[in-house]
């Protein structure tokens, strides 16, 4: 099992990565081959789909569409210049579980958002689930 430390520090830099490639080969080291990654939907979202008696599933699976969830996120906010994603200090594991928070900050050092992450990990240390939550 890696350290949960490292991994998160893989985890915000993925995001942060320029380099499409070595997005790619973050992605396939990071998550297992059909990890997940579900996100949170907004507020305005679940009551829309409430209001029509759906549910509301935002979720990435497999090494392609996670890869490409990275790279749309990282296009609308690290790409232009305007934020960069960082790890908080608050990093905590148990057994096959790790949590952390992280924040987007923008290039004049103000956070603009946050979010927790919640991870599973296989037996190889690679993320089976990573839960999501966005916080502001």
């Amino acid at each position: 099992m890696s350290d949960p430390i490292e991994l998160a520090d893989r985890y915000v830099a993925v995001w942060n990565e320029p380099d499409a490639d070595a997005r790619r080969a973050a992605v396939g080291d990071l998550w297992a081959r059909d990890g997940r990654h579900i996100l949170q939907p907004p507020g305005e979202v679940v009551k829309a789909a409430d209001d029509l008696g759906l549910t509301t599933v935002f979720e990435a699976r497999g090494h392609a569409e996670l890869t490409r969830r990275v790279r749309l996120a990282h296009e609308e906010f690290v790409a232009p210049g305007e934020y960069t994603f960082r790890r908080r200090d608050d990093v905590a594991r148990l057994r096959d579980a790790v949590k952390f928070s992280w924040e987007m900050v923008s290039a004049d050092g103000e956070v603009a958002g946050v979010g927790t992450e919640f991870l599973l990990l296989d037996a190889d240390g690679r993320i089976v689930a990573d839960y999501q939550f966005i916080e502001g």
